[in-house]
């Protein structure tokens, strides 16, 4: 478990680290505006396409040959890549390399499989917990440190990832031992992610939730790749900036989901407050898209505490509504749609901001994008608001209050 659980500390403070400086990585190879919004999304679309495809079949693989080894190769593997891309000298380089990274980084599907083989069923959702707190510590440390060390050389951030790496990978060579044993192997079948997609149709008291699950992980992956963007532009924030600004959505998603939840759940109710939640989110996209000055978007951000609860409260409704006869397929689809949203996001957002990038600060309309955003979570809470409507006399989907 220490050993996984570092993996994924460093996985993240690693992504998390080149999140600020990568806008300006792409604007090295371009000057114009229009130009770096497209590239910088055509990075954020490759890496999660292939992390999408590419993560059943680590996993796959994993059950094959074992997870040590698969883990290894990984660990290396992202290790050289990020050494790669800190000398991509032109965008056809930094693009390919940051493909080969999203391949790379669906290692995290092996990790959970390791976990999976050396926890026992009363055991594992503690486990699971403590992965999850590795995946949110990186995420917030790594933004913070990415832009201090990019502030002044945004190659620098590439070097660290490398580093801690490959670090990773000598520490696991020495330390971890194989989990899956050789009588539980099996030959490699290629696992498409598409499969439980395709089960949708077939839960036919969960379709409504997946689908504003889907609206509402779409708009969160689409304001990700639009954040720094559009901060660096409208504000021309440094890397630095960018940094303290994604530590401060970390931050307040944590205080939401780490201490706010539980007793929100209980007082409210899981379905309004999901409900609130996405109201919350219509009005801070709106608010974000309008800000003229940079202290509103952390004011915004604090502000729409409540919306950092929509999705636990969603896939914790969609849980609840299936039978336990569907209950893996339930589930299984949900993590397949915020996969897929993963790779959406940024072809939407690309384009998005390249349409209003030569604007001037002063006009509203650069902030389209966010407008986009609040239009697809108003879109989910009409969903969700129907669903509610519609089952309102039936307590099974809103178990989880």
């Amino acid at each position: 478990m220490p050993f996984i659980m570092i993996t994924l500390l460093i996985d993240m403070m690693s992504i998390g680290l080149i999140a600020p400086v990568l806008p300006k990585l792409v604007g090295s190879h371009y000057a114009d505006p229009s130009a770096i919004s497209l590239g910088y999304g055509a990075i954020q679309l490759s890496f999660a396409l292939l992390q999408f495809f590419s993560a059943p079949v680590l996993g796959a693989l994993s059950d094959r040959f074992g997870r040590r080894p698969v883990l290894l190769i990984g660990l290396t593997g992202m290790a050289i890549n990020f050494f790669v891309t800190a000398f991509a000298t032109d965008f056809i380089w930094l693009l390919v390399v940051r493909m080969f990274a999203g391949m790379l980084c669906a290692n995290i599907a092996v990790a959970n499989a390791y976990v999976a083989d050396i926890t026992t069923p009363e055991t594992r959702a503690r486990n699971f917990g403590l992965l999850g707190a590795m995946f949110g510590i990186g995420f917030i440390l790594g933004p913070v440190i990415g832009g201090l060390l990019g502030d002044d050389d945004h190659r620098l951030p590439f070097m660290v990832s490398g580093g801690l790496a490959l670090l990773n990978a000598v520490y696991g060579y020495f330390v971890l031992p194989e989990s899956l044993a050789p009588e539980n192997r099996r030959p490699f079948v290629f696992r498409s992610p598409f499969g439980a997609l395709a089960r949708l149709r077939q839960l036919k008291g969960v379709e409504p939730l997946l689908w504003a699950l889907a609206c509402t992980m779409l708009t969160q992956f689409t304001m990700q790749t639009v954040w720094l963007l559009h901060t660096s532009l409208q504000f021309g924030w440094t890397p630095k900036e960018n940094g303290m600004s994604l530590f401060a959505l970390g931050m307040t998603a944590a205080v939401m989901q780490g201490g706010l939840m539980r007793p929100l759940e209980r007082k409210l109710g899981v379905g309004r407050l999901a409900m609130i939640g996405m109201l919350s989110s219509v009005v801070a996209y709106c608010c974000w898209g309008l800000a003229k000055e940079p202290w509103m978007m952390y004011a915004i951000t604090i502000g729409n505490v409540l919306g950092f609860g929509i999705q636990p409260a969603i896939q914790s409704m969609i849980s609840n509504a299936a039978d336990a006869s569907t209950q893996g397929e339930s589930m299984g689809a949900a993590a397949s749609i915020v996969s897929l949203s993963a790779v959406v996001g940024p072809l939407m957002a690309g384009p998005l901001m390249a349409t209003v990038s030569h604007l001037p600060r002063e006009d509203w309309r650069v902030g389209i994008p966010f407008f986009v955003c609040a239009a697809l979570q108003g879109i989910a809470a009409w969903i969700a608001f129907v669903y509610f409507s519609r089952y309102r006399s039936s307590p099974a989907p809103t178990a989880g209050a």
